[in-house]
């Protein structure tokens, strides 16, 4: 968990391919702990065909059974046919924006919401604009993208800074709050 605070969360992401990745691994995290994802993430990226969501898009109903059936994943049917069926629905919003990325950029303009908590406590578990992401995201066909899951994506992929402002990242991470130029809704 260390590592991955230091090196990984809240690290603004701009590759579709890490983003598909945060989306298979936070809708399977969904009333479990991240620990027990991190602790499988290698399992996922071998048999999600490292997270390349044209190939998971083509899982068939074999397939899907098969992953139910591996140990280095989380073994929920409902998990892995939303990861499959949101693989779908992610190459569709590449299609129309040019990048999964632009459009989850476009949210927040390109560039990260940096925010200033000083206590664990102070952190939300969802916020309007994770509602908002959450809601346009079902609309589309996507599964296991609550608005919990979403404020989770946007910690993980740097769409937001929640380290607190005592942490050494928090300072770091706040200096890249430059707009991204392929970043940017329509």
């Amino acid at each position: 968990m260390t590592r991955y605070h230091d090196e990984e969360w809240g690290v603004p992401v701009h590759d579709d391919r890490r983003h598909f990745e945060f989306l298979v691994l936070e809708g399977a995290q969904a009333g479990l702990s991240w620990l027990t994802i991190l602790k499988r993430r290698e399992g996922y990226r071998e048999v999600f065909a490292g997270f390349d969501p044209q190939a998971v898009a083509q899982f068939d109903e074999a397939h899907m059974e098969a992953l139910a059936a591996d140990s280095r994943i989380i073994r929920n049917r409902a998990k892995i046919r939303a990861a499959v069926g949101n693989a779908r629905a992610f190459l569709a919003v590449q299609a129309e924006y040019g990048s999964f990325d632009a459009y989850l950029w476009g949210f927040v303009d390109g560039r990260p919401i940096v925010n200033a908590w000083r206590t664990q406590a102070e952190l939300p578990a969802q916020t309007p604009l994770s509602e908002t992401i959450s809601k346009d995201l079902k609309r589309r066909g996507f599964r296991f993208v609550g608005p919990t899951v979403m404020y989770a994506h946007m910690q993980a992929v740097g769409l937001v800074n929640d380290h607190l402002v005592s942490c050494f990242r928090y300072a770091e991470l706040a200096a890249t709050r430059t707009a991204m130029p392929q970043c940017g809704k329509g």
